[in-house]
């Protein structure tokens, strides 16, 4: 049954890396990219797609906020923040796209997505990232459409009320209803390229952690420690390679999206900026906000979540190195590895207390399902020799896997690190525009 997924897999490998047919896992995908105009795959595809970021996400922006500005508006029809939200969404847009583009143009959708390895894997991660990626659109489509529709409703009311008051050609309403849908489709354009690069990488890394507790498995039953090394070498690597490749653009979104929410801060901090804090002039700024920081999270959600999962393969391979330990020496004596051990105050402790543990305890915290995995203490014995398994773990402890960006480590430690640095910044920032 393995062997013929196998093989079907690696036939839709030899297919072209931008071909959809009627078995492709990836066809809503590239459909997607391709009404997104992201597909660099010919010349032809990569003219249009330049164009098309040039006019949404530079020129139709520069346009609204020179041409659209209304310096003669009344006070709820003027944008006093206007230049702080093009250049955030455009900056993260220009980013996201030549990632995206990068991405699509050198390594395909499929390699990419690491869909051309999916027949190494045991048909249990097949079936669940299969349906995570199905998940991935509507998980998008969750995210952008609420601000869209908030943003929609701005847009409509801002030219509907004023389309009278700003610059046009020809018939007023007519030249309104094109500006609109411009600075409309400009907005969704460039909000949904950074939020399709930020899901994308949350996909790759949920294809990561169902490796990691497929793997293991390997602990619950006698295993060579040869083959559990190869295998996490071999997941190590993949964790290295999405490290390599999102590197850059993890850096650069935080980089820009901490920016503009300083620049945001210090804007409507600062003495006289309280005339302008209602939802008609600063609304849009919340909302431009509010889309950024979300991406940013969802980056560093994933980031963190896969280095804490393959960073408890350590604690899991411990523990298995001290019941097959525990377990040898009882099978030496002669004693039977269910009897409880006896302290010297005559107190009975079990032998595996873990497990009587209630689920509903371990579950409280879905990041620790590797590190509270049960072992089967049947398969604790085997013949691996205990210098072969204390080399496996002193292997593990000293080269832990996880997302690195130059060189450092994306873990808990470093998530507090930035919230902490950002908090200072932002209590500097407040101590010279407001004076706490």
């Amino acid at each position: 049954m393995r062997n013929d997924g196998r093989e079907a897999l690696l036939n839709r490998n030899k297919l072209g890396r931008c071909v959809s047919h009627k078995q492709d896992e990836l066809k809503s995908f590239r459909s997607y990219i391709w009404w997104m105009c992201v597909d660099q795959s010919n010349a032809w595809k990569a003219c249009i797609s330049w164009s098309i970021f040039i006019l949404f996400g530079i020129v139709v922006p520069a346009i609204s906020h020179f041409v659209f500005a209304c310096a003669i508006c009344d006070g709820k029809h003027k944008r006093p923040y206007d230049c702080v939200v093009q250049l955030s969404l455009s900056s993260v847009a220009t980013v996201s796209f030549l990632c995206l583009s990068g991405f699509v143009r050198k390594f395909g959708l499929r390699r990419f997505l690491f869909f051309d390895k999916l027949y190494n894997e045991s048909e249990t991660v097949r079936r669940e990232y299969t349906e995570q990626l199905n998940r991935s659109l509507k998980l998008l489509c969750i995210f952008v459409m609420p601000c869209f529709a908030a943003e929609s409703a701005y847009k409509i009311w801002w030219y509907a009320s004023e389309a009278t008051q700003i610059p046009f050609l020809g018939n007023v309403y007519m030249s309104a209803a094109i500006a609109c849908s411009l600075e409309l489709c400009s907005w969704l354009y460039r909000t949904t390229v950074f939020f399709l690069v930020c899901v994308l990488f949350r996909l790759i890394c949920y294809l990561q952690i169902l490796r990691l507790q497929d793997f293991a498995t390997v602990f619950q039953v006698e295993s060579d420690v040869g083959s559990v090394l190869s295998e996490h070498l071999r997941i190590r690597r993949h964790l290295t390679i999405i490290s390599h490749r999102y590197r850059g653009f993890i850096l650069w979104s935080l980089i820009l999206v901490t920016g503009s929410q300083f620049a945001l801060l210090l804007i409507t901090t600062r003495s006289g900026a309280t005339a302008n804090l209602d939802v008609y002039r600063s609304g849009e700024l919340a909302l431009c906000s509010i889309t950024l920081v979300t991406g940013v999270l969802i980056l560093l959600r994933s980031a963190t979540k896969i280095t804490h999962k393959a960073q408890a393969v350590t604690c899991l391979a411990t523990k298995w190195h001290v019941c097959a330990t525990l377990d040898s020496f009882d099978a030496n004596e002669g004693d039977s590895p269910t009897t409880n051990p006896i302290a010297a105050n005559g107190r009975v402790f079990p032998v595996a207390s873990s497990s009587g543990d209630s689920d509903s305890d371990l579950a409280s915290d879905d990041q620790d399902e590797l590190e509270n995995a049960k072992l089967d203490l049947s398969y604790s014995y085997s013949t691996i020799s205990y210098q072969k398994r204390q080399a496996l773990v002193t292997y593990l402890e000293n080269n832990r896997a996880g997302i690195t960006i130059y060189g450092f480590t994306f873990d808990r430690t470093t998530l507090h690190t930035i919230f902490m640095l950002e908090l200072s910044l932002i209590l500097w920032l407040l101590g010279k525009t407001v004076g706490i």
